[in-house]
Parts: structure tokens; sequence; C-alpha cells
């Protein structure tokens, strides 16, 4: 295609409509590679302890091994929704089934084939299809999951035979990765998945300063008043400001955004609220990696002023309900029904 233009297509069972995920990659992709981004040295002190604290784990053999099985996960996943009430957003479908395993940061921010998504993270999303394909799950338009009532009276333990019913009915291989095996069952999820790397990836090679404009525009787009990108060095992690009114009453936000790479640890959180106080009400931080455990209790600590954390997975959706860089269309889908012709 065009311009470098990727275009993902899911064909919803039983829906006359399916979504198509347009990423407009010549809007976005300014700037140097990532290649060209790596070899350039930290230029300043702040920005070369971000350099360090965000190197993400090599996703080498024994790294990968280390995260769990899809079976295993399907069966933490619902019990993880059993245990929220019955239904949950992917965000806490994640941290849940991470804590309930005993998942250490190390494990959760090993990366799917170089990032951005991590493997944790990529099972995850198979998990979810694979109990939606067995009945066990649903989603709603809004990416929350509940459990079904024939998913409560499932044994957690007992995911292996739903797995091989499920692949029966996909496309097999005789070889291959446990990844490759996975990915033979195509669902909305799992297109989901697609387009989200994509276009992570894509934003992951723009330029620094133009990532900066790019959450900038979020911002604006968000409601936000009078954003400006300082973009100062040395300022605790401070790349803006800007102003939110929410009804009769407006806050000064702070905020940070950063193209990392693997998981944003509690020091970042810590450093950034140390520089927000006395400055601003509330904070933000944005980036196309993910957030350890510990740095989301750091943000949502008690007695600190609060600050919210967008990741990449929510990046990825704000970009798409905003319409920035990415299209979403409509297309027709056509399904002939048999029995009106047999009831003639």
């Amino acid at each position: 295609m065009a311009n470098g233009d990727r275009r993902i297509r899911t064909n919803r069972v039983g829906s006359l409509a399916t979504t198509a995920v347009r990423i407009d990659a010549a809007r976005l992709a300014r700037g140097p590679t990532e290649d060209d981004l790596r070899a350039m040295p930290p230029t300043s002190a702040a920005d070369w302890a971000d350099a360090v604290v965000m190197v993400p784990r090599p996703a080498d053999g024994d790294a990968v091994s280390s995260v769990p099985k899809l079976p295993v996960l399907m069966g933490a996943t619902l019990t993880a929704l059993k245990s929220l009430g019955g239904s949950a957003s992917n965000r806490e479908i994640h941290d849940r089934v991470a804590d309930a395993l005993a998942l250490g940061d190390d494990v959760r921010s090993v990366l799917h084939k170089g990032g951005p998504m991590s493997v944790l993270q990529y099972r995850l999303h198979w998990a979810r299809t694979y109990l939606k394909k067995a009945g066990a799950v649903d989603n709603s338009e809004r990416a929350v999951w509940a459990v079904t009532e024939h998913g409560r009276s499932l044994d957690p333990a007992q995911m292996d035979p739903i797995v091989r019913a499920v692949r029966s009915t996909g496309r097999s291989r005789t070889r291959g990765s446990e990844d490759e095996t996975i990915a033979d069952v195509p669902d909305s999820d799992a297109v989901e998945t697609n387009w989200s790397e994509h276009l992570l990836s894509t934003v992951g090679a723009i330029d620094p300063a133009a990532f900066e404009r790019l959450c900038q525009r979020i911002l604006r787009e968000s409601g936000f008043t009078r954003v400006e990108v300082t973009g100062r060095s040395g300022d605790g992690g401070i790349d803006g400001i800007g102003v939110l009114r929410v009804n009769l009453v407006s806050f000064h936000v702070l905020f940070q955004c950063k193209r990392w790479r693997g998981s944003v640890g509690a020091s970042v959180v810590r450093d950034f609220r140390g520089a927000m106080i006395g400055r601003a009400e509330k904070g933000l931080i944005m980036t196309t990696g993910t957030f350890t455990s510990e740095a989301r209790r750091e943000a949502a600590r008690d007695g600190a002023p609060a600050i919210d954390l967008i990741d990449g997975e929510s990046l990825c959706s704000l970009l798409k309900d905003l319409r920035l860089g990415v299209r979403t269309r409509l297309v027709e889908h056509v399904e002939i029904e048999p029995a009106f012709f047999a009831a003639i």
C-alpha cells in the first residue's frame, strides 16, 4: 500500500458490520528511525537516568519461558474476572492475573518479539480470545470483559481441553512455537493486538519532539486548554503543562511524555511527583511502554498528589477514539441464511 499504510480488518461473527482500522503512517512517522534514536547519546543527566531505568529485559529463551503458558493464563483470567465482580478491563485483568501468579516485574516486562507489547500482554490477549470462543467470557465495545454463566461453571485448572477444542476449529500447524500456535485462531481481540502493535511501532519511530507534539494534540483534543510543551532538561521529567476544566473547576496538570520500550518503574513516578509538588494539582505520564506494578501503586499512593498513567495500550485507544493518525470504518459483510430458503 502507498505511504506504508497498514490496514487491519476483523470480521465479527454474527454481525453485518465489521471494523477496519487504518494507521496513517505518513502522518505519524516523522523523524529518525529507532536505530538512529538508540545511537543518540543522552543530552542530560536526567535523560541518562531515564535511559538506564527504561532498558527492558532481553527476550531470550529463558525470559520468555518464565511467562506462564496459555492454559494457566486462561484459568487465571477466569479467576480474576470472578474476583473483580464478574467484569473487568484489560488492565485490571492484567494486573490481577500478574499479582495472583506472583509474577515479578522482570517477568511482566519481557517483550514480545522486541516490543512494544510484552509477552504477558500478548498471551493474555489470546487467553481472552480462547475463552471467548469457548463461550466462557464476552466483551463489550468498551473492551470490558465479563464472565458468562458457562464460564462460572468451568474449573480454572482444567483449561487444556478448551485449548485443544478451540485449536481444532482453527488452522493448525504441525510445527512452531507456542505463540505461533496461539495465533492460529484469529479473533477480533487478536486483530486489536495486531493494529495496536503496528501503531506503537509507528509512534515509536517518530522524533522525540514530534511525540511531545502528538501528546500535546491528544490533550487538546481531550479537552485540555493552554497546553504548553516546555521540554526543559533537568526539570524532573516535566515536559509540559495544561489546564483541564471540569464543570466549574479548573486543574493545572503537569505532564511527561516519553517514548519508552519496556516498563516504566516507580522511581520515574516518584521523581515526577517531586518535581510537580507546589506547581500543579495533578500529574500525567504518557508512554508507549508499560508501567510496573510498583509504578502504578506509587502513582495512586495515599496522601500524595495524584498522578494518572497512560501506557501504550491506553495511548492506542486514545488515538483511535480521537481519530488521530488512525481511521476506523465499517465494512459491509454479507451472510447467506440457508434456513430462509429451506423454509420457502
